[in-house]
C-alpha cells in the first residue's frame, strides 16, 4: 500500500486531499498543528497523525523521526496576508508570510527528504500569483515566487537520487484562506476539483501542475507583456476597484 504525507491536512485543500487519497486506498499521514482539530475533521477516516509547527525545525524532526518510508510527500500548508498600505510597509507581516510559506516549507523538505522512497515524489503547493506582480501581494507573491525557484531547483538536484519533484500552482480554491479575500476571484474552483486535478497530475508524473486552465492561460499571456505595460494596466485595474 502506498503512503503519502500531507501538510495542512486539517482544512481546505489539504483536508480534501487527505480524504481523497484515503478513499483511493493510500495510507495517509496527515500533518497539522492541532491534533484535536485533525481528529474532528478526519473522523471516520484511517490516518496517521503527525503534529508539528512547520516554523519549528526541531519540532518537525522529532515528529517525523519514526515515520515509515513515504511514496509521496505533499507540502500544502501555507498562509496569506496582504499589504494594505504600502506607504506604511509592514516588514513584520512580510517576514511572517515568508517564514511560513518559504522557510517553513524548507524546514519540512529538510526533515522529510530522507523519508521519501527511491522512486518516490516530493510535491509542493505554490500559487498562480507568481505569474505576475499583483496589488497588495508583495509578501505572498514574493514567498511563492521564491518557492517556485526553490522547488524547480530541488527537481534538478534530486533527479540523480531518483526522487521526482512536482510544483503545484493553483488559482483560487474555495478554502477558509480565500474566503477572507475582499475581491473578485475569477476561475475559483472547489476543493474537490482542486484535489482531482492535483491527484490526476501527480499520478501522471507531471513536474508542474497549474490550474484552472482558463485563468492560467490568461495569466501566462499577461506575463508575456512588457513590465511597463503590465504596471500601467494593473494600476488602472486598482483604480477601478478602489
Amino acid at each position: 500500500m502506498k503512503r503519502i504525507l500531507i501538510t495542512g491536512a486539517s482544512s481546505g485543500m489539504g483536508l480534501q486531499l487527505a480524504k481523497d487519497y484515503a478513499a483511493d486506498g493510500w495510507q495517509v499521514v496527515a500533518c497539522a498543528r492541532d491534533l484535536n482539530k485533525l481528529q474532528q475533521v478526519l473522523v471516520g477516516i484511517a490516518f496517521e497523525a503527525c503534529i508539528f509547527d512547520m516554523q519549528q525545525a526541531d519540532e518537525i524532526n522529532t515528529a517525523v523521526a519514526r515515520l515509515a518510508p513515504l511514496d509521496l510527500v505533499l507540502l500544502n500548508a501555507g498562509n496569506c496576508e496582504y499589504v494594505e498600505d504600502v506607504r506604511q510597509f509592514d516588514a513584520e507581516l512580510f517576514a511572517r508570510v515568508v517564514n511560513v510559506n518559504l522557510i517553513g516549507t524548507a524546514n519540512c523538505v529538510a526533515a522529510l527528504i530522507p523519508h521519501i522512497k527511491q522512486g518516490g515524489r516530493l510535491a509542493v503547493v505554490s500559487s498562480s500569483v507568481s505569474f505576475l506582480p499583483l496589488t497588495r501581494a508583495e509578501a505572498y507573491g514574493a514567498s511563492k515566487a521564491g518557492l517556485d525557484y526553490f522547488v524547480r531547483t530541488l527537481a534538478i538536484d534530486l533527479m540523480p537520487h531518483n526522487i521526482a519533484v512536482s510544483l503545484i500552482r493553483p488559482g483560487f480554491v474555495d478554502t477558509p484562506l480565500t474566503q477572507k479575500n475582499d475581491f473578485a476571484m475569477p476561475g475559483q474552483v472547489s476543493p474537490e476539483q482542486a484535489s482531482h486535478t492535483i491527484r490526476s497530475g501527480l499520478a501522471k508524473g507531471k513536474s508542474e501542475i497549474s490550474f484552472p486552465f482558463g485563468l492560467i492561460s490568461v495569466l501566462r499571456v499577461l506575463s508575456w507583456l512588457p513590465h511597463g505595460l503590465w504596471r500601467r494596466l494593473s494600476q488602472r485595474m486598482v483604480r477601478k476597484v478602489s
